[in-house]
């Protein structure tokens, strides 16, 4: 039996078009019309599901109030979909702890990618021991196999893309990460035109965590008309 999905959108259409969808590709997809029924259906099931399809704007619960109260018990990862695209969207749905973010519509070949890139990702990082090799500078110590920061002893509360991207930046300091390095290598998907924005935000919203001053970044630093590199 293939991995499970929970669609979880109140247009009965696009639920029976993303079952029709993925259901082709092997996953075991489960239905919920609104963002409580999805809600009990974890709780049902102590978080059964390998993957979370949320859309953003359903009547009763918002997506985005469904995933921070799934954040509560599960860390089963978010794909948000929905008909915004502005940066405020964005920022609003990674902060209630979505992992990514597709705008209607969306092409069938990238909603696979997401999907894949999403579960691919699940299924390595979900059992990995927390003790590990740490790195550390300025003051920012990085647990590199477990989803653990601290900057002066103060532990870091991360998403585990935003843990992610710092590690990758970390391991690799004074390396050049365009976007397109950024997200192939912490997504493990192909680079999409909305892509760039999606890692913007991610950068913003980790520099908003790690620097005593965000504007002026001591960490992540901006490398303009290149990308990012740490150190």
């Amino acid at each position: 039996m293939g991995n499970q999905i929970l669609v979880v959108d109140d247009d009965a259409e696009i639920r029976e078009v993303l079952r029709v969808l993925l259901s082709s590709e092997g996953f075991q997809v489960v239905q919920a019309g609104s963002g409580e029924e999805a809600l009990a259906y974890l709780e049902r099931t102590g978080g059964g599901a390998d993957l979370v399809i949320l859309d953003v704007m359903m009547e009763g619960l918002s997506g985005y109030h469904v995933c921070l109260r799934l954040r509560e018990r599960w860390n089963v990862p978010v794909l948000f979909l929905t008909a915004k695209s502005q940066d405020s969207d964005l920022t609003m749905g990674y902060s209630s702890g979505g992992d990514d973010y597709l705008s209607k519509p969306f092409s069938y070949p990238e909603l696979l990618a997401r999907v894949k890139g999403l579960m691919r990702r699940y299924q390595v990082y979900k059992g990995k021991p927390e003790a590990a090799q740490e790195a550390e500078w300025c003051g920012l110590r990085v647990n590199l196999r477990g989803n653990m920061v601290w900057r002066r002893d103060e532990e870091i509360d991360l998403t585990e893309t935003e843990y992610r991207i710092l590690r990758l930046l970390v391991e690799n300091r004074g390396v050049i990460f365009s976007l397109q390095n950024l997200y192939e290598s912490v997504w493990n998907e192909p680079y999409f035109a909305s892509s760039g924005n999606t890692v913007m935000v991610h950068i913003r919203r980790l520099r908003e965590k790690i620097e005593d001053d965000p504007r002026r970044p001591e960490y992540i630093k901006t490398v303009w008309g290149k990308g990012y590199r740490v150190g």
